[in-house]
């Protein structure tokens, strides 16, 4: 398989969360002490700051202490993980961060952390299906008319994008169809849609969580999703591989952190908490209806996950696809 086939083969799904076992553990801390800070390194109003609300909102019966979520955006994720990576690893300082965490190694001219050695795999917690949600002011309704619109109209689109995924997929997208589409960045997938529902942006791509909350507008329509099956959240939107862009296939997902050398007893009495507030149908239909998809998974799971995405990305970079910025 080339690294642009393995990279667009991307699996939807990792193994499942699965029960401790059954063998005698280290009892687990207490915890939490004092409030916990849940940091997302992206801008308030994106669909990571919406997921990070929900599960603090949801945790909080359960918690003798309130998680509070604060955005430190900048970087593409960089400064708020950054803040994390140097905290003491005692459960009160978390990040919830995209998939992009691993990407940014092999797209940003440096970092001043390992993304995968210096940061502790709590859990993995969503699976991100992106979509290219595009303004009505423009004519376009599916990929064939807006690479049409773009040929017949240079210079005239534009694709927006919040971290190294969205940016990635725009490109690649315009690639496929042999056009050009200059990538504009943002700061949130929220900053993003005001900008597509107000006409200011052609189209971009995002969450479905990040979209959703505008649909209601009529002033957004989705051109397509990224994996090679629908979502159920936009059951009447086709693939781009329904749409003839063969083997595009790729998603992101969210998961949870903490700085590095925490213990694996305290990573275990945090997760737990999180599948607890997962199992809650409450929160389950909460998310349902802001476009977020469930997929829990454990430490290990969410590590072989950042392994091989990184093994993936760094073929796609040997290969050309994406580059580094200078």
């Amino acid at each position: 398989m080339t690294p642009r086939r393995a990279l667009l083969a991307l699996p939807a799904l990792w193994p499942a969360l699965q029960p401790a076992p059954t063998a005698a553990q280290p009892a687990a801390p207490a915890w939490p002490q004092r409030p916990v800070r849940l940091v997302v390194p992206y801008a308030a109003g994106g669909g990571t700051d919406i997921l990070a609300r929900a599960l603090a909102e949801a945790l909080r019966p359960a918690l003798p202490h309130p998680v509070v979520v604060e955005n430190r955006a900048g970087a593409a994720g960089v400064i708020g993980t950054e803040m994390v990576v140097r905290a003491e690893p005692d459960g009160h300082t978390l990040l919830m961060v995209v998939s992009t965490h691993v990407m940014n190694r092999h797209v940003m001219a440096q970092l001043p952390f390992d993304p995968i050695r210096d940061v502790t795999p709590i859990a993995m917690l969503t699976r991100n299906t992106m979509v290219l949600a595009a303004s009505t002011a423009f004519p376009f309704t599916d990929l064939r008319g807006m690479a049409a619109y773009a040929r017949a109209n240079p210079a005239r689109l534009s694709t927006g994008s919040t971290e190294a995924l969205s940016s990635f997929l725009g490109q690649e997208l315009a690639r496929r169809l042999g056009i050009e589409v200059p990538d504009v960045q943002y700061r949130s997938g929220g900053q993003l849609m005001n900008d597509i529902v107000a006409g200011h942006l052609p189209m971009g791509w995002t969450s479905t969580a990040s979209a959703m909350p505008h649909m209601g507008t009529g002033r957004v329509r989705v051109l397509a999703v990224s994996t090679a099956g629908r979502t159920p959240f936009f059951p009447d939107v086709p693939s781009a591989q329904e749409q003839g862009v063969a083997e595009f296939d790729l998603a992101g997902w969210v998961a949870l952190y903490g700085p590095p050398r925490m213990a694996e007893p305290l990573a275990a009495r945090i997760r737990e908490a999180v599948a607890a507030a997962f199992r809650d149908e409450t929160l389950r239909q909460r998310l349902a209806s802001l476009g977020i998809e469930p997929d829990l998974r454990d430490g290990a799971g969410l590590l072989a996950a950042m392994q091989r995405e990184d093994r993936l990305w760094a073929a796609a970079a040997a290969a050309g696809h994406i580059q580094r910025q200078q």
